[in-house]
């Protein structure tokens, strides 16, 4: 009994009660959709869509955080190279599957220019990472907000009708690429329910690239110069080569990211959009159970699964309990608590 006490000690201390008590929230909230005449079927397809949509923006986390350089706060500009490869793309008059992934072959060589600076720049400032990869999103998302309005794209589907020049906040992806993937061999069981089987195949993917890139020479390398840089340095590992690998990889997966949040969502969105975009990316890996450094493709899967259904079960059964939207509060607190809450122990550690 007493080992059997410790363990459950040990667990809840390892995996912490923030996350438990969030687990449990949603489990919560799918047993209680019956009773407040929400249906289970339409919430978890819900849940499944967004999965699909959000889940590649959170693998982006894994490769920054496994080599050392904390959380991507400066996704933004993995997001600025893919929507720079979307409209691209558009320009071009590409559609279906070959618009989709034209997008991503505009977008790579963006990512990858803009990933390499971005690594070059914390590699200056180690310590304090976080921070200015913060200020690095925000700097890039401005400096787009303005190139948007003078870069030469002429696609009467994306500039200001009445004077033919500059890109509208807001572009319809309809006769493109909307829903490409999530309509891709779709599951369909009764009126209510969908299983977007190319949206989920595609993260699979992308998870699985991922997998073998963390096991290969490059990527264990990667790993060791995040758990101990003193001991990877000394065998003969280039710490910050391998951290600007991991920020370059890290940033090609939030261009790849923010395309398949595109198809899904059906608009590319610009100017501010991509703002904030990292935070809830950032608290869906935390809440994956991932610390500041250390990060593995299996807590990105569990964090978006956990993080996306309650950003989709709040809104339909805690507003018919309530009869008040509290969906954005709860958002927000979650995501923001999720982020203290991971800084102080990484702080509690270092202690």
């Amino acid at each position: 009994m007493i080992k059997s006490g410790s363990k459950v000690k040990e667990f809840i201390a390892n995996f912490g009660w923030p996350r438990l008590i969030i687990f449990f929230f949603v489990a919560a909230l799918f047993l209680a959709t019956p009773f407040v005449g929400v249906r289970t079927d339409a919430s978890l397809s819900d849940v499944l869509s967004r999965f699909g949509q959000n889940g590649v923006m959170v693998l982006a986390m894994v490769p920054m955080m496994q080599a050392g350089s904390g959380l991507n706060f400066g996704l933004p500009v993995g997001i600025v190279a893919g929507l720079i490869g979307s409209a691209m793309a558009m320009q071009c008059g590409l559609t279906g599957f070959m618009g989709f992934f034209g997008a991503t072959l505009f977008a790579l060589p963006f990512a990858t220019l803009f990933g390499c600076l971005y690594g070059l720049l914390l590699n200056k400032v180690k310590g304090e990472e976080m921070t200015i990869a913060m200020y690095v999103g925000f700097s890039i998302v401005t400096f787009m907000s303005i190139m948007w309005l003078v870069l030469p794209f002429s696609n009467p589907t994306m500039v200001w009708g009445y004077t033919g020049q500059g890109l509208r906040p807001t572009i319809t992806l309809d006769g493109y690429w909307s829903r490409i993937l999530n309509n891709f061999l779709v599951i369909k069981i009764g009126p209510f329910f969908e299983f977007p089987t190319g949206a989920i195949l595609f993260f699979a993917f992308m998870a699985f690239l991922m997998w073998l890139f963390m096991r290969s020479r490059t990527g264990t390398a990667l790993t060791a110069v995040g758990s101990n840089p003193g001991f990877a340095r000394a065998g003969g590992v280039s710490v910050d080569r391998c951290r600007v690998i991991g920020v370059t990889l890290s940033s090609v997966y939030g261009a790849i990211g923010i395309l398949t949040y595109q198809q899904s969502f059906g608009f590319i969105q610009l100017y501010n959009a991509p703002l904030y975009m990292a935070f809830p990316a950032v608290a869906a890996i935390l809440l994956g159970g991932a610390s500041v450094n250390k990060a593995s493709i299996l807590n990105a899967v569990i964090g978006a699964f956990l993080f996306q259904s309650i950003l989709t079960m709040t809104p339909s059964v805690i507003n018919n309990i309530l009869k008040t939207d509290m969906s954005e509060v709860i958002r927000i607190l979650i995501s923001n608590g999720m982020i203290i809450y991971a800084l102080t122990r990484k702080t509690k550690a270092a202690k």
